[in-house]
């Protein structure tokens, strides 16, 4: 014969309360083990995509600068009051190729779908700016007369014939100080 004791038994309402709190645990599992990462991976995607898409721009407005003025700067705020400013940038932007009937604007639109010069100041990620150098060539030449006895020491500085753009935050760089075969060559590509 069985014999059951109905006063050690739970009362209802102590399982359902048991069973609320096992699907809010599972609820918070699913959200932390699989929502979450994929949000964090869909930003690190924009946010590498948009920054690689600035810089992308910094490099065509450096060539447009080296077009117009022979060398290429390490200002950005110059760079960028060339690309917003400049009648030979507007009218290359606003321009067709002749040859392919296709606009010839170099520029890139951003994430969000446009070309905006502002933006190209800082970084998605953190907000800073873009680091911009360029590289100065001291060339020294030594004039001599033919017994041995020196002219005079001709010093020929060549500023800003390479550049360097770098993210901070670490999502590629462009160009190379060191390197002509690496000129306008993003390290992404």
């Amino acid at each position: 014969m069985s014999f059951t004791n109905r006063t050690n038994e739970d009362p209802w309402y102590v399982h359902a309360a048991l069973y609320v709190v096992i699907i809010v645990l599972v609820g918070v599992l699913i959200k932390v083990a699989i929502l979450d990462p994929q949000e964090i991976i869909e930003t690190e995607k924009y946010i590498k995509k948009e920054s690689r898409l600035r810089m992308t721009n910094l490099k065509h407005a450096q060539i447009l600068y080296e077009k117009k003025m022979g060398r290429f700067t390490d200002n950005l705020d110059t760079l960028i009051n060339f690309i917003k400013y400049d009648k030979f940038v507007d009218s290359i932007r606003k321009g067709i190729d002749p040859i392919t009937k296709k606009p010839s604007n170099p520029f890139v639109p951003l994430s969000h779908g446009e070309f905006t010069p502002e933006s190209l100041f800082t970084t998605p990620r953190t907000g800073e700016r873009f680091i911009v150098k360029i590289d100065t060539t001291v060339t020294k030449d030594t004039v001599v007369t033919p017994r041995g006895k020196v002219l005079r020491v001709d010093v020929k500085t060549l500023i800003g014939t390479r550049y360097y753009i770098e993210d901070p935050d670490g999502n590629g760089t462009v160009g190379s100080l060191d390197n002509d075969a690496l000129k306008n060559t993003a390290s992404w590509e």
